[in-house]
């Protein structure tokens, strides 16, 4: 009976320990299979951050490809517009509708446009090309008689003529007393030089209007123009046209001081900045960026553009261009400009060229994404046409619905170029609406980049300012040359009337009818 129990015993103790072994394997399974579905979450989360990782590389490439192969336009082409209708419900109701009226344009043949007319200001020589004599006498003997004359013009050139001029002064004196007799007038009279920009030297006011032009119009620096002028004999160094340069634009000072009050005479003020690579200015290597900065203002029918030099990007710049303005500021997305647009008397308008921009970077750089940013830019380019039609308001307020709807719709990741344009989009968004709240206003900026795009040019061809006072005369010129071609002057002529009357401008009155603008 006892051996019984006994061995009943040492068999329940075996089970309880195979039941505690297949406890501790179970708990070990159970841990394995734990770590295994951490291990897998985290694989599934390295396979999503791989696939972002590869979606970016594949936007970075096809941006890269659309950079060095694509057309860099933002228009839209016909075939992308016919997209664009997929998701414009009312533009294609409006299509069958014309279609199901069937509109018949009856076809034509497309005339051969005309060239436009040589001007009339351009002097005409006549070249009289006629028959010989022998041949003005009829077979029946009479004389022919002229009847007409078949005329055509040819446009010629003659590459620019110098010329000298000598200015004499005779000189008188009294041989009799040898001045004795009138001791209160020099003893030798002889009458006075002309006032002139520069008092010294050999240039002219057509010579420094010539040089102007050629470089801030006409984007030659002056290292070639010196070359141009070895040709015909004339040693003229880029050093002494550059010192040239620095006098003009300070004896220009009192003129861009009235072009400053006239630039912030309108209800609108576009600034924009670009980068500038300025040789000495203190403390500062030599390869580092400076800036340009570019305002747009005035009054619509006589705008004004101002360039101003500076070494940072900071926003004192900007404060210094907005300095006792009120009024509406436009300008592109950078932060500095948030700061000083915050001063009582200042509202801050967004743009809506940049926003596009960003969504057509999206389109470009991954078909993932096209519909979406498709979408968008649809009613970027509805806002567009509603603004060209003046019936701005019901668009820009369906386009807000629309973005409400899609920014719920739709999560993309913020590293993509969606994501970033969504995000700016975002941050912009109370600025970009306020582009309606003024007749004035428009929806971009572009018109100061217009403005920005002929210093961009000439910065590709001369590459660096020499110094900094180098790189404020040139800010100083190109103000002027910019503003008299936005006012529709021809450059030359503007800046030669402009350093020939400058010398004798005295008053306020008189700087003002110097500026570059249609009075």
């Amino acid at each position: 009976m006892g051996g019984n129990v006994q061995a009943l015993l040492k068999e329940n103790e075996r089970l309880r320990t195979e039941l505690d072994r297949e406890r501790e394997q179970r708990l070990v399974l159970a841990r394995e299979k734990a770590a295994l579905a951490d291990r897998q979450t985290e694989l599934a989360e390295e396979k999503r951050e791989l696939e972002k990782h590869v979606d970016i590389l594949g936007e970075k490439i096809a941006w890269l490809t659309a950079k060095l192969f694509g057309r860099s336009s933002e228009k839209l082409t016909a075939e992308e517009k016919d997209q664009l209708r997929l998701f414009n419900e009312s533009e294609v109701a409006g299509t069958e509708a014309e279609e199901s009226q069937g509109v018949l344009v009856p076809s034509h043949t497309r005339r051969k446009a005309k060239r436009r007319p040589l001007p009339e200001s351009l002097p005409r020589d006549d070249v009289i090309i006629d028959i010989p004599e022998q041949e003005k006498l009829c077979g029946c003997g009479a004389a022919l008689v002229r009847i007409g004359e078949d005329a055509s013009e040819k446009l010629d050139v003659i590459p620019a003529r110098f010329r000298v001029i000598r200015t004499i002064r005779p000189k008188y004196a009294c041989k009799a007393c040898e001045g004795s007799g009138d001791e209160e007038k020099p003893a030798v009279r002889i009458a006075p030089m002309p006032l002139a920009v520069i008092d010294k030297g050999i240039a002219t006011a057509g010579l420094l209007a010539f040089i102007i032009t050629a470089k801030f119009c006409d984007h030659l620096p002056l290292y070639r123009q010196e070359k141009q002028f070895a040709r015909i004999g004339v040693d003229l160094s880029r050093k002494t046209m550059a010192d040239w340069m620095i006098k003009v634009a300070a004896a220009c000072a009192p003129v861009m001081q009235a072009m400053a009050g006239r630039l912030r005479a309108g209800p609108v003020l576009q600034i924009d900045e670009t980068t500038v690579q300025v040789l000495g200015e203190e403390g500062r290597a030599d390869t580092a960026k400076s800036f340009m900065w570019v305002a747009r203002g005035g009054p619509a029918e006589a705008p004004v553009i101002i360039y101003r030099y500076s070494p940072t990007r900071a926003a004192v710049m900007a404060e210094q261009i907005l300095a006792d303005y009120e009024g509406y500021v436009q300008t592109d997305g950078y932060g500095g400009y948030d700061a000083v647009c915050r001063r009582e008397g200042l509202v801050h308008v967004g743009c809506w060229a940049h926003l596009r921009r960003g969504f057509t970077d999206a389109k470009k750089k991954s078909s993932k994404n096209s519909g979406s940013a498709n979408q968008i830019l649809a009613l970027i380019a509805r806002l567009y046409a509603a603004e060209h039609e003046r019936d701005r308001f019901e668009d820009e307020q369906e386009f807000a619905v629309h973005r409400r709807r899609q920014k719920k719709s739709e999560q993309v990741p913020p590293s993509t170029a969606l994501g970033q344009a969504v995000k700016y989009a975002g941050s912009q968004w109370p600025k970009l609406v306020r582009y309606l709240d003024h007749p004035a206003l428009t929806p971009d900026t572009n018109a100061v980049e217009r403005a920005i795009r002929p210093f961009v040019v000439g910065r590709r061809n001369w590459l660096f300012s020499g110094s900094p006072r180098g790189a404020d005369s040139s800010a100083v010129l190109f103000s002027l040359i910019a503003t008299a071609e936005a006012n529709g002057l021809e450059p030359y002529g503007y800046m030669r009337r402009l350093l020939t009357e400058l010398p004798t401008a005295r008053s306020d009155d008189d700087y003002l009818n110097l500026m570059p603008v249609r009075s």
